[in-house]
């Protein structure tokens, strides 16, 4: 495919990822009054983010291992399919049992999405060249993170209201399917499927498990009660057992063990699961940052996070460019995990009274090195496996960024709301005001008395930089793992890898050792 056929089809591939972007980020806004309107709980509140949350991360791996042995092309619109008809539920919804329902179809159609993505473009574009693509969808999700919360705050103060907020990814949606069809064209690979029903229940299960206990935990439960017990050796138990089926039983596991005998793939997982903490609680929290220690409107909130997406629009542009032009990966996956450290680092210094345009700044550094090091991630790890089995692996460094990410959220969570908690609860009793029903009273900080709010806002300010404190260590473990990673030449086709690990680093296959010249624009596959 030449470059204009591979951006012609990857227009509907980016038109999709937009939608899957969209279904977490336009929600954000309308969730108070779309509990409200259904006479929904705090509960219920929850549940409406975590179900597609875990629907999402518990899918990836499925959605990957499938694209190894069906159509790729059939099931991005599987998944496009899957995502319209929850949106459309969800919008006539009448109560929270169903909209939640609907957020788990939801979850599942923006799973597939997400990993479909990147198996798509890992198979028409080789691993030298994908770096200039890997740019494109970096620019994407920027655009949705930070288009979603804005629309969908406009969306829900209009008339449509925020059954509206659901009908907005419709139309993105049909375009992507009509864009695939008449664009997109794989070869159909036929191969024996062996589906691998116990474990594919036994993975879900487990991850479902853990995913619900750290979102549900200090919320609806102590984190030291038995119900804490039950739920993670119960998970353990499942996990173990997916790892021995998928090791020793199934013929062809949805997670195949072998391939973390690649130390190439290892490091990345981990990376990848470090990043994930960092991408997920950096743009939760700050956004929080901003309406509870600031003051400010959920939309300027939104405006707020231009300067961290905007480090990693352009970051993550100019890494894959540079990346397809001379090959050499490691530096910007180093570089990137760096910034990403000191970044955190930074952001552990502010409080309610640290000038914005401060704040603005050290959010740049962190979205700068956010978006050399996500996609890059993804490409060291597509470029260590065959092409017939790119779909799985993809799919393994995006469910551990995923996975990480969920867990890091719920626990940077408990840690915020811990010292939240003491930190009003001192501000008050200086005040000489019980703390008794103030935790509920923060809904509405504009209704608290100025000394109060005062306190709210400083607690607020001081608890944040705490939780970018904790974030800043996994950070320094990512870069470890990224500073580990052997250094292996980018592909220039997607013909066979090595196989053999006592190979020279710098040896490579017939297509490999082509000389790199201006046809190598143009790619057969």
């Amino acid at each position: 495919m030449t470059h204009r056929e591979i951006l012609t089809a990857m227009s509907g591939l980016l038109l999709a990822m937009f939608v899957a972007m969209l279904s977490s980020t336009v929600v954000t806004n309308a969730l108070p009054r779309i509990v409200a309107d259904l006479d929904g709980s705090q509960t219920g509140y929850t549940w409406v983010v975590v179900a597609t949350l875990l629907a999402t991360t518990v899918s990836t791996p499925l959605w990957g291992k499938m694209s190894d042995l069906v159509s790729k092309k059939g099931l991005v619109q599987v998944a496009l399919v899957l995502y319209t008809i929850a949106s459309v539920i969800a919008s006539f919804a009448p109560s929270m049992e169903v909209l939640i329902g609907a957020r788990v179809l939801q979850g599942l159609g923006a799973g597939g999405i997400l990993a479909l993505v990147q198996v798509v473009i890992g198979t028409i574009v080789s691993p030298r060249e994908r770096g200039r693509y890997s740019g494109y969808i970096g620019a994407v999700f920027a655009v949705a993170t930070v288009s979603g919360p804005l629309i969908g705050g406009v969306i829900v103060d209009s008339a449509l209201g925020w059954r509206g907020v659901f009908w907005l990814g419709l139309p993105f949606a049909v375009a992507a399917f009509v864009v695939l069809q008449r664009t997109l064209h794989l070869p159909t690979v036929r191969r024996e499927v062996h589906p691998d029903v116990l474990g594919s229940f036994l993975v879900v299960g487990g991850v479902s498990l853990l995913l619900i206990w750290v979102s549900l935990a200090g919320d609806q439960f102590a984190w030291g009660s038995l119900t804490t017990v039950l739920m993670v050796a119960g998970a353990v138990v499942v996990l173990a057992a997916a790892v021995l089926v998928e090791g020793k039983v199934a013929r062809d596991p949805i997670i195949p063990l072998d391939l973390f005998r690649d130390r190439t793939i290892v490091l990345a997982v981990i990376a990848s699961a470090l990043v994930g903490v960092a991408m997920f609680g950096s743009t939760v929290y700050l956004s929080q940052y901003f309406q509870t220690a600031r003051g400010m409107s959920p939309t300027e909130a939104g405006l707020m996070t231009v300067c961290m997406v905007g480090g990693l629009l352009v970051s993550s542009i100019v890494s894959g460019r540079v990346i397809t032009a001379n090959g050499r990966w490691k530096p910007w996956l180093v570089g990137g995990m760096a910034l990403v450290v000191v970044g955190l680092g930074l952001l552990s210094t502010i409080d309610e009274t640290t000038s914005l345009v401060v704040v603005g700044a050290f959010m740049a550094v962190l979205g700068v090195g956010m978006g050399s090091t996500m996609q890059n991630l993804v490409l060291v790890v597509q470029n260590a496996v065959p092409l017939h089995r790119i779909g799985v692996a993809s799919s393994v460094a995006a469910f551990f960024r995923t996975l990480g990410g969920s867990i890091g959220v719920s626990a940077l969570g408990a840690l915020l709301s811990h010292q939240v908690a003491g930190k009003i609860a001192s501000g008050l009793a200086d005040l000489g005001v019980s703390a008794t029903g103030s935790s509920s009273a923060l809904a509405d900080l504009d209704s608290l008395p100025a000394p109060v709010l005062a306190v709210v806002e400083a607690a607020y300010g001081e608890s944040f930089a705490h939780v970018f404190l904790v974030a800043a260590p996994l950070a320094v473990i990512a870069l470890v793992a990224v500073l580990a990673m052997p250094k292996v030449e980018l592909r220039t086709s997607n013909g066979p890898v090595r196989e053999e690990p006592a190979q020279d680093a710098a040896s490579t296959d017939d297509g490999d050792r082509a000389p790199r010249t201006a046809a190598a624009a143009t790619l057969d596959v």
